[in-house]
């Protein structure tokens, strides 16, 4: 197997998929992880609908038993968040030719929602072997083999979340079938709305409902640090360069936990 998790140009998709799973809280464990994966410890990986489940081997004669699985989004979700890519031409073009669009997870985050697990309380997994922490280097393992079948088939991600490609491009046609149907009735309500008064412009009296108000997670793990470059301080390049990270990590951290409190989130 190939070292895909020193390369630094893999697909961003994957890059999000391994920052999450270091984000957690298991490095240490998870850096033996990334041993197993690499060695081909993982003998076979298959998925039964949003379900992961692996044969990883150990130092035991016989192989473990790993599942592996997120939280799926419910079908009103998956609804939202499919009428919100049929509204973004260039997303349902993409989608619809079978390829990912570059920022698909803006269609999850402006729903709320995130392709990505926001932490190990969205993951769902269990190991046969007799280690009692979650995740094992075992799991660990299926968890990075999983950032690689991602870049193979980024459509898996949303496989995970409980839709299919298939299930997905389905719906993207029904609705683009459907809007041609309706294009020449929406032209003449517009053609027939009533002028906008510019006094009123800025009034809204009614109550604002409360399901229009949403709450969501940057969707990438950069941070001011990334915009604003190294420090200006008189120190050697790794030093301003391990001082970068460290702050970087805070930052993430800070910014998790300012999502957490927003939606009441229980860690």
């Amino acid at each position: 197997m190939s070292d895909s998790y020193a390369q630094p140009n893999r697909e961003w998709w994957v890059q999000q998929w391994i920052d999450v799973l270091e984000r957690i809280g298991f490095t240490q464990r998870l850096a033996r992880a990334r041993n197993y994966a690499r060695q081909g410890n993982v003998l076979s990986i298959e998925f039964e609908g949003a379900e992961v489940t692996a044969i990883v081997q150990g130092t035991a004669p016989e192989p473990y038993e790993v599942s592996f699985s997120l939280d799926r989004f419910t079908d009103e979700q998956w609804d939202y968040v499919i009428e919100s890519m049929a509204e973004r031409a260039i997303f349902s073009a993409k989608l619809l030719a079978g390829e990912m669009p570059q920022n698909i997870q803006d269609v999850f985050t402006a729903n709320g929602l995130s392709i990505f697990p926001f932490d190990k309380s969205n993951i769902h997994s269990r190991c046969s072997c007799p280690d009692p922490a979650n995740p094992c280097k075992h799991i660990g393992a299926v968890y990075y083999l999983l950032g690689d079948r991602f870049g193979e088939d980024p459509f898996v991600l949303f496989q995970l979340r409980g839709r299919t490609k298939d299930e997905i491009i389905s719906a993207l046609r029904q609705i683009r079938s459907s809007g041609q149907e309706t294009t020449t009735s929406n032209s003449a309500i517009v053609r027939q709305a009533t002028p906008l008064n510019p006094d009123q412009f800025w009034h809204y009296c009614d109550q604002l409902e409360p399901s229009l108000i949403v709450i969501t997670p940057s969707p990438s793990s950069e941070t001011v640090l990334d915009v604003l470059g190294l420090l200006p301080v008189k120190v050697e390049p790794p030093a301003n360069q391990a001082a970068m990270e460290a702050l970087k990590l805070i930052y993430q951290s800070v910014g998790m936990e300012a999502v957490r409190m927003a939606m009441a989130i229980e860690t």
